[in-house]
């Protein structure tokens, strides 16, 4: 089910990187079909949006207001939850909240003691729009998970969309969108839907940031539209890393893995452990649970197509081939995890110890699940307060402060041949 590595192999190297190579797969057809679909969007506006939404939802409306979900809707979708449903859906709002209150910023400055005050002001993206995907199931935590971090920072106006097979939206996904403080939900999903909060249209409000995972096309038009807004990240398949010792149970090592691959075929999950036997325990345990999954048949395609399982030399070397992988998600299934936690360099989010599950962190322990993926956690983090939050550079000099910064400013002008910029400085000149 799961191809066997072994880092101390000669062409370990190889192997690895035809295992992740699915990170870096481009599909042009998806790119040459969203160009389309984002021009028709930002030239005909809402005719365009009706025609996409009849297309590829099957959800015929006359007029664009119709995709519009009131507030009294999404209320009673709230209202008309089973206690079984509401109270975990609450538990997890108010846990996101807690966490994500500790991310925000405020603004800031300092007397730099030659008479300028120089400091950092702090203030809300006004308008954010939230893509929350509704395709093969619904993601109520995803809406927590984006709308929550943006009440905190205090964003003004915060626009959901979602996918309607058949005009019809997930009753949860609206609750959550109340829940959440989501001040307008229209029903539409797609390109088609980025495009629309991209460049606005009649009945679409224009965004200035899109955030929220989606589909090949739905990141596709994220990447198109960038720079006309703000993109939280580029999202690709789901992945997990886990390092493993001999302490670690292996039928909970196998569900961990299975919850990963279940997500769809190009998810992507790993198993790293210097432990030969637990290796080939996860094994027996995988093929004994396997048949009691309800998704198998994709499980099963995306442990063959993408999973690996890797004996290593050391829990260290592990380390060290999971910053090389920069995962989504890396579990720590160790006796000891903080021997190991101040090494990890490259990761969206960090379980540690053998109790601390990944599905934790999707739905309820509270930071955001909303992360780097297909290796950008070298350089990107999770979905938080501060992507809703700009920073503004504050500069206030006084005569003195001016007099003191004039000379240095003047003769780096000089240096770069820019005679205008030295003047300026000079100009300021009060002696």
């Amino acid at each position: 089910m799961l191809r066997r590595l072994d880092s101390r192999a000669t062409d370990f190297d190889a192997e690895l990187a035809a295992v992740l190579s699915r990170q870096v797969r481009i599909n042009h057809d998806v790119r040459d079909t969203v160009v389309q679909i984002v021009e028709d969007v930002r030239t005909n506006g809402d005719e365009a949006l009706l025609r996409y939404t009849a297309l590829f939802d099957d959800f015929v409306v006359a007029d664009a207001a119709m995709l519009e979900i009131s507030s009294s809707d999404r209320e009673v979708a709230l209202s008309e939850l089973p206690s079984s449903l509401r109270q975990p859906l609450e538990t997890a709002a108010v846990r996101i909240e807690e966490f994500h209150r500790h991310q925000k910023l405020s603004s800031w400055d300092y007397d730099d003691g030659q008479g300028s005050r120089l400091g950092q002001q702090v203030t809300p993206i006004e308008k954010v729009g939230i893509y929350v995907p509704g395709g093969k199931a619904a993601y109520p935590s995803s809406v927590l998970m984006s709308a929550i971090p943006a009440k905190i920072a205090g964003v003004k106006e915060i626009v959901m969309v979602a996918p309607s097979p058949n005009g019809v939206v997930n009753r949860i996904v609206l609750a959550a969108s109340h829940l959440a403080g989501v001040d307008r939900v229209f029903s539409i999903g797609g390109a088609q839907a980025v495009a629309a909060l991209g460049f606005g249209t009649a009945t679409i409000p224009r965004v200035d940031k899109i955030v929220g995972p989606g589909n090949a096309y739905v990141t596709s038009a994220k990447q198109i539209l960038f720079g006309e807004v703000g993109i939280d990240m580029v999202a690709g398949p789901s992945e997990v890393v886990i390092i493993a010792d001999s302490g670690s149970n292996p039928e909970w090592l196998a569900m961990d893995l299975f919850a990963q691959a279940e997500h769809d075929e190009n998810a992507q999950s790993i198993l790293l452990s210097p432990d030969h036997d637990l290796l080939d325990k996860v094994i027996c345990s995988m093929h004994d649970l396997l048949p009691k999954m309800n998704r198998k048949e994709i499980i099963e395609s995306s442990l063959v197509k993408n999973g690996a399982m890797i004996q290593v030399g050391s829990l260290e070397s592990a380390v060290d081939i999971a910053n090389q992988i920069a995962p989504e998600h890396l579990q720590l299934m160790v006796r000891d995890p903080t021997l190991l936690l101040d090494k990890v360099r490259n990761a969206g989010a960090i379980f540690c110890g053998y109790s601390t599950a990944e599905v934790f962190g999707d739905y309820c322990a509270g930071p955001n699940h909303v992360l780097p993926t297909a290796g950008t956690a070298r350089f990107a983090s999770p979905l938080g307060v501060y992507d809703f939050q700009k920073r503004s550079s504050v500069i206030w000099c006084s005569t003195s402060g001016a007099s003191f910064l004039q000379e240095t400013a003047s003769v780096l002008a000089e240096c770069e041949g820019l005679l205008a910029h030295a003047s300026s400085a000079m100009y300021r000149r009060t002696d």
